[in-house]
């Protein structure tokens, strides 16, 4: 995957206030904007009306997928890295759920390739997605904030299949110092298509407290860190998504997912999800956790 780097730029926001006394959220202020979907992680649990977790990975059972770890305390969500010898695990939530996730149903008669999908909490096409949060302080796994398609690369048309928005990702904040955002599309084989994601360096907080959202549009999709731009992409160079797409608040821990040809135990099948954890998580310092302080979602109003 290519990288374009990008400097944050400055950009006219609005205060949008959030009753019960919860952080304000800030919003381009060339738009009209309402909320429409949020979770303040107000409660003492995950609120699985909301949420689901993801545990397969392209038809095969993750073994680094689970839903164990995950705290909701104090006006936060916590997703931690859980070790069980020497091997690690992390939570992976989303609203909705990857078609090509599910594994195949081999009851008999039944020649459909996917298995029951999973219920769809939330789906919406458009507006501002907005996260508030603190990253992992320890390598050798990583968290993001994104929207995908259920069909990604099963249409010839990207606006009718769903392209993936990475709005922020933070794999390479360790190495490089730098997070990540942009979209893909195409499925991801030999039709698979990305328009360069943005790089662009990690400005620290006093409190460690960051904001990253991304504008959705039929015009195209601006990425916003901490109130800043930090790219732009718009047709022709990246099509636009015309499909109503779920939210993922994920982590994932590297080294076991896209690893092929390996078996499980008593030589189960493991598909794609045949590797080991990376040797960075075994220095990893415990706790460690991706905070997340909301989720919400705007509508522009016109």
């Amino acid at each position: 995957m290519a990288f374009v780097k990008s400097t944050p730029e400055k950009y006219p926001m609005n205060e949008y206030k959030i009753d019960g006394g919860k952080v304000s959220s800030y919003l381009p202020a060339d738009k009209n904007w309402k909320l429409v979907w949020s979770d303040e992680f107000d409660g003492d649990k995950l609120d699985e009306s909301k949420w689901n977790y993801r545990l397969n990975f392209w038809g095969y059972r993750s073994p680094t997928f689970t839903t164990e770890g995950v705290e909701v305390s104090d006006g936060t969500l916590k997703i931690n890295l859980v070790r069980h010898g020497d091997d690690f695990c992390s939570a992976h939530l989303q609203t909705g759920g990857l078609t090509f996730d599910n594994p195949r149903d081999n009851t008999s008669r039944i020649i459909w390739p996917f298995g029951k999908k999973d219920e769809f909490k939330f789906m919406h096409k458009y507006g501002y997605y907005e996260i508030r949060c603190r990253l992992p302080k320890c390598d050798g796994w990583h968290s993001a904030f994104w929207l995908q398609s259920p069909s990604i690369g099963a249409h010839p048309d990207p606006a009718s299949a769903g392209v993936e928005c990475d709005i922020m990702e933070n794999y390479r904040q360790f190495k490089y110092g730098s997070m990540i955002c942009g979209c893909g599309w195409g499925g991801y084989g030999a039709e698979s298509k990305w328009a360069g994601h943005f790089e662009f360096p990690l400005e620290e907080t006093e409190d460690g407290w960051h904001t990253y959202a991304v504008d959705w549009s039929p015009e195209g999709y601006t990425f916003y860190s901490d109130g800043k731009i930090v790219g732009k992409q718009e047709p022709p160079k990246c099509p636009v998504s015309q499909v109503e797409q779920f939210i993922l608040v994920s982590t994932e821990c590297h080294g076991y997912n896209r690893v092929f040809g390996a078996a499980g135990e008593a030589g189960e099948d493991r598909g794609c999800c045949g590797g080991k954890p990376v040797a960075e998580l075994f220095d990893a310092t415990l706790p460690d956790f991706f905070e997340v302080d909301y989720v919400r979602v705007f509508d522009e109003v016109k």
